[in-house]
């Protein structure tokens, strides 16, 4: 089995956010990136097929050369192959436009995206790849199993969840269950020095789409004051919710 885990490079949840040029474009001076948690999910739980049925891991992304210490995380974490697409990812869309040709030349079975990344909240990417590449698609996974070119897969749905079964190829967008927090593997030394000789091939994007583009950006507005009320003036309390938070 042949997989292709794509890769998104996000701010770590802990950067301080800014932007530039009238707030058109984002600041990354300063931010620490990181591999976009949804997709770590995939990347381990592709590492376990690996491991357990002999499959081939390479790992994708669309990004400039600032990319790369991501990749070769994932290398490190057991990848055996990466391939960056040379290319700023302006939208969904065009993303998708890029992973879906790497598919095509790579003949993959099967495909695991995050959910959605954790810096636009898009959500859009896997579902439109599926589309593209004419694959059977399970969204919001939270579990997966492999038998030969069958598939079991679990997604969360509104007040439960769902199982499904499918077939290869096959793409999926997991998310945080897929393989427990715990499970998630940090790069040892080996690994690190294991990652120096695998290949990172750049690729240069082909033509393609770009439905929509970025005007300008906006933070949320800053939290207000903290009022304390004591603990025994409850009628105090009830006035605050009912006539300034209004949530009673």
């Amino acid at each position: 089995m042949k997989i292709l885990v794509c890769i998104s490079n996000v701010p770590d949840t802990t950067s301080k956010i800014n932007f530039t040029d009238g707030d058109t474009k984002f600041d990354a001076n300063g931010v620490q990136f990181v591999i976009n948690p949804n997709d770590e999910f995939g990347l381990t739980r592709a590492m376990w097929f690996k491991e357990k049925q002999s499959a081939t891991v390479h790992v994708a992304t669309v990004g400039e050369a600032t990319v790369e210490p991501t990749m070769r995380k994932a290398l490190a974490i057991g990848a055996d192959e990466a391939i960056r697409i040379n290319a700023v990812p302006t939208d969904g869309f065009f993303v998708a436009q890029q992973l879906a040709d790497v598919v095509k030349n790579g003949d993959y079975d099967l495909v695991i995206a995050g959910r959605e990344s954790i810096d636009y909240n898009g959500g859009m990417v896997p579902g439109i790849l599926a589309t593209l590449l004419g694959m059977n698609f399970v969204n919001t996974c939270t579990n997966l199993e492999i038998d030969g070119t069958n598939a079991t897969a679990i997604r969360e749905i509104d007040g439960g969840k769902e199982k499904i079964a499918t077939t290869l190829p096959l793409v999926i967008a997991g998310q945080k269950g897929l393989v427990e927090e715990s499970d998630l593997r940090i790069p040892n030394m080996r690994g690190i020095m294991m990652a120096r000789k695998k290949a990172l091939n750049v690729v240069e994007p082909t033509e393609a789409t770009k439905a929509t583009e970025d005007t300008k950006f906006e933070k949320p507005a800053p939290k207000g004051t903290v009022k304390l009320v004591d603990a025994d003036n409850i009628d105090e309390l009830i006035d605050l919710l009912h006539n300034e938070a209004k949530v009673i």
